[in-house]
């Protein structure tokens, strides 16, 4: 007797998004009809905030020593693996000098004032008296597993460069340990996924305090940052990466995307580029990139290649520091988002990931502004498809570029399937390319 096929699970997160849109339309309401119970609903997102701070430690830990692992072997597969890293880098920081020329010239969330009394107590008292020689032995955690108890990011930080190192010297005896820090993480992230469905209170609290206590500003200052972003990935999308698709492989960047366009819009359903990511390298085969190529360029690309995610990261640091009256210098800019960029690595696609990484940031370099998390929160989901779509867009163009520049790129492929005479078979699986036609058929009637 067969065996039924289990219906297909249903994607509960749409749900939570939802929810989060009516906490934070319901937040803003209350802050408007009645600002003293608004501010009293702060502890609503303090709670939230300190939920995402549990995570920090064992995100940053298992991101690091799994993206040190990724690079090893990136690099041994050979030209192709270096090829792609270094391109990563270079758009990478594209990206990232784009977010701040565009968060320094709006200035996103002036005038909001939020408890400026408070984060300059708290700022005293994480910052007096600390040298130089302080702070880099402070980095120095007191025991192995004290980094992670005490909550210290930096320290975290070090430890976990030290075990993916020493994973790589271990090599193959290394490997089980490394499957093991592969379980850790898929149970890390699974409890931020729980811990995310706490999100619509986060919001609702967040927002109700921030309106409550700024009134019509608050709601201004978040639109001028979502905006700013929206345009930002577009800046970057057909400004940047279009120039380099042309110049480097003499592809549209529009035609890539209209090829592409039932990953957009499976993407902007489910907020994630993960969930394209089959069907991306069942296309990018189609469309003439070598099986090679693409095997390596798109996965090293999802956990490296976070163009999306590297502007939100910039635009949000820059929104919450202004916010609470202590601005950024450019040096304490580029440092802070440094790190934001590297503790994001591996975290791709997975919900939640974006604020635990901006948390973990602001911990790390400016502790006194992580509760300001808890209002970025509320439009975080807003920002989320366009953040999905752009780290999507740079990957697709990456495994595109460096096949033309290995010479792995079939244009006259690309040419026919951009024409529609070569359409994607959907029926097909979705991490294989389509059966090509055999060239020699053995006519009907003829010994085999």
């Amino acid at each position: 007797m067969p065996t039924p096929t289990p219906a297909p699970q249903r994607d509960r997160t749409r749900y939570l998004y939802l929810a989060v849109i009516a906490a934070v339309v319901l937040g803003v309401a209350v802050g408007l009809l009645w600002p003293s119970v608004g501010k009293s609903l702060a502890p609503l997102g303090t709670g939230f905030v300190n939920l995402i701070k549990m995570m920090i430690s064992p995100i940053i830990f298992c991101t690091i020593v799994l993206g040190i692992g990724s690079v090893a072997k990136a690099a041994k597969v050979g030209k192709v693996g270096i090829t792609a890293l270094v391109y990563f880098i270079v758009m990478s920081t594209f990206a990232l000098a784009i977010g701040l020329v565009v968060g320094n010239l709006l200035h996103p969330g002036t005038g909001l004032h939020l408890n400026p009394a408070d984060v300059s107590k708290v700022h005293q008292q994480a910052s007096g008296g600390q040298g130089t020689t302080d702070f880099l032995l402070g980095v120095i955690p007191k025991s192995l597993v004290s980094a992670f108890t005490e909550g210290q990011v930096l320290q975290t930080l070090l430890v976990a460069l030290l075990a993916g190192f020493a994973l790589q010297k271990l090599g193959r005896r290394g490997e089980p340990i490394l499957r093991g820090i592969e379980h850790l993480q898929r149970l890390v992230f699974r409890i931020l996924a729980m811990i995310m469905w706490a999100a619509p209170v986060g919001a609702f609290g967040a927002i109700a305090a921030v309106v409550g206590a700024t009134g019509w500003s608050a709601l201004r200052s978040l639109l001028v940052i979502m905006l700013g972003f929206y345009l930002t990935c577009l800046v970057f999308v057909f400004g940047v990466l279009g120039t380099v698709l042309w110049l480097g492989a003499r592809v549209n960047i529009f035609s890539l995307l209209r090829y592409l366009g039932r990953e957009f819009l499976l993407i902007l359903s489910t907020s994630s580029s993960e969930s394209a990511l089959p069907r991306l390298i069942a296309k990018m085969e189609h469309l003439g990139v070598s099986k090679p190529v693409v095997g390596i360029t798109v996965p090293t690309g999802y956990s490296f290649n976070l163009d999306g995610t590297a502007i939100y990261l910039t635009m949000a640091t820059l929104f919450i520091a202004t916010a609470q009256d202590q601005p950024l210098g450019l040096g304490e800019q580029i440092t802070l988002l440094l790190f934001m960029i590297i503790a994001s690595k591996g975290a791709a696609g997975v919900s939640g990931a974006g604020i635990a990484t901006l948390a973990s940031g602001l911990q790390s370099h400016r502790p006194e502004l992580v509760d300001g998390v808890g209002f970025i929160l509320g439009i975080d989901r807003f920002m989320s498809e366009a953040r999905a779509l752009t780290n999507f867009a740079g990957n697709a163009v990456a495994t595109v570029l460096i096949g033309s520049w290995m010479k792995e790129f079939d244009r006259d492929r690309s040419r026919e399937v951009f024409a529609g005479q070569a359409p994607f078979d959907e029926a097909t699986l979705l991490d294989e390319a389509p059966e090509k036609p055999n060239p020699d058929p053995v006519p009907v009637g003829s010994a085999p």
